[in-house]
């Protein structure tokens, strides 16, 4: 059985969530400007659903639960010239706000960096605390 979470695990693990939440971003905005034929086949943006896990009273952290559909629908755009486009020439374009994704990303980024900060800080103290045992 492992031990009790320390500061390392509890960053490590809102740093792969982040990571996750990352990958889904990116995917989003590699997704957002494609066109198809129809609604039911265009991208819809994707988001995870984080979960907190708490191994004792005060001391918690957060894993992935699941990846969810965001409930943006694909928007319906009058192109004829596009080779996707149905009888009446439209095609669906996919379900993603990119400004908001672009936010995303950001806040992402720096909710990383704060977990690596925090992990360099415990690293800087436990150094300090040993040689101060020298």
């Amino acid at each position: 059985m492992p031990g009790p979470m320390n500061i390392f695990d509890i960053s490590g693990r809102a740093m792969s969530a982040q990571l996750s939440r990352l990958n889904t971003t990116a995917s989003n905005l590699a997704n957002a400007r494609t066109t198809y034929s129809s609604e039911a086949e265009a991208y819809r943006a994707i988001k995870p659903v984080f979960k907190t896990i708490e191994e004792s009273p005060g001391v918690a952290t957060v894993q992935v639960d699941k990846v969810i559909q965001s409930d943006i629908k694909p928007v319906k755009r009058h192109d004829p010239t596009n080779p996707l486009a149905d009888e009446e020439g439209y095609v669906w374009d996919a379900g993603v706000d990119e400004t908001a994704e672009l936010i995303d990303m950001l806040e992402t980024a720096r909710q990383y960096q704060n977990n690596v900060q925090v992990m360099q800080t415990a690293k800087s103290l436990i150094l300090d605390t040993v040689r101060m045992g020298k």
